[in-house]
């Protein structure tokens, strides 16, 4: 008995160790690496129609470039037409699309009363969306105490019920095929808080949340959800970013010498995630990698950590610093 006690406890002790390298040596969790070894490649959603909001630049434009390679046919939305003909050109020069297949459709998140005509627009077209991926958004730098309830109403709007406005008018569609994929874009900021960015984490929390409900509800409508994690990513995002005062950006540039994933790494990844149909997935380098573990599976040491880290090094650690 002793010695199948030993057996047991040695195979566990392994295959803890080989985790915790993996954890260590990795840029996403253990599940997606996994997917990338051994599950479905992105060429397996070849011909499917993948609706990509914020399409125009950062993750959601080399997200269409990758689909772009394995055949996919696309819908393109963002607020800048110009810039979306350029990526929509992009998927045509580099990767042999055939014009037909990608459809750009502008569309600004916060103005839900455009919605419904965008996605009649997208209907028209192709009969129907496999595969909504929500990546539009908008990241926010202030105080909590010094940012007005009016920037937190905004960021809300965008990142959140935007998303939600959209997705409701996608989704009738998808119950009614019996089959579709919803993905969001959400954040590393969705499972732990981030200082000088209360109101950007606040907005993915609640998109954690509800989502987390929406993929219990239609599971007997075979629809996935996806909640797509990452770290700090190279992308405009600080250029455009909320600040404290309502009508005010950022206007800030990362660095080349930030602790950042490329953008181009972390499309992969989610391209990867989307394939597998995995329902949450983290995309980071570490030491955010290891902290999202730590706050996951012991949420009172991840805490801990947080606290003892102090918020010069949690503000450096979300500025890829």
């Amino acid at each position: 008995m002793m010695d199948l006690l030993y057996l047991i406890f040695l195979f566990m002790l392994t295959w803890f160790v080989i985790a915790m390298v993996m954890i260590v040596l990795g840029d996403c969790d253990l599940l997606l690496q996994i997917a990338e070894k051994f599950g479905k490649s992105p060429s397996s959603l070849k011909n499917k129609i993948v609706w990509i909001t914020g399409s125009s630049s950062g993750i959601g434009e080399c997200l269409a470039y990758e689909l772009s390679k394995v055949g996919c046919k696309l819908i393109l939305s963002a607020r800048r037409k110009d810039e979306l003909e350029r990526v929509r050109g992009q998927c045509i020069e580099k990767w042999g699309v055939k014009a037909d297949d990608i459809l750009v459709v502008p569309l600004d998140m916060v103005e839900f009363d455009t919605h419904a005509a965008a996605v009649e627009k997208v209907i028209n077209k192709f009969g129907q969306v496999d595969i909504l991926v929500n990546n539009a958004g908008r990241s926010q730098r202030a105080e909590w105490i010094k940012t007005s309830l009016e920037v937190d109403q905004q960021v809300l709007n965008v990142n959140v019920l935007g998303v939600l406005s959209l997705t409701k008018l996608v989704l009738p569609y998808m119950i009614k095929r019996n089959e579709g994929h919803i993905v969001n874009m959400s954040s590393i900021a969705g499972k732990i808080g981030a200082p000088f960015s209360g109101s950007y984490t606040g907005a993915k929390h609640a998109i954690q949340g509800w989502f987390d409900a929406l993929r219990i509800e239609v599971l007997e409508n075979n629809i996935a959800v996806t909640n797509l994690c990452p770290g700090p990513v190279f992308s405009n995002l600080l250029d455009i970013a909320f600040v404290g005062e309502a009508g005010k950006v950022l206007k800030q540039k990362m660095e080349p010498t930030d602790k950042r994933m490329k953008t181009t790494r972390c499309a992969e990844l989610s391209a990867i995630a989307i394939a597998n149909k995995l329902d949450e997935c983290w995309i980071a380098l570490n030491p955010v990698l290891f902290l999202t573990y730590a706050n996951q599976y012991s949420p009172v040491l991840g805490k801990f950590v947080g606290k003892k880290f102090g918020l010069k090094i949690m503000k450096r650690l979300r500025e890829g610093r």
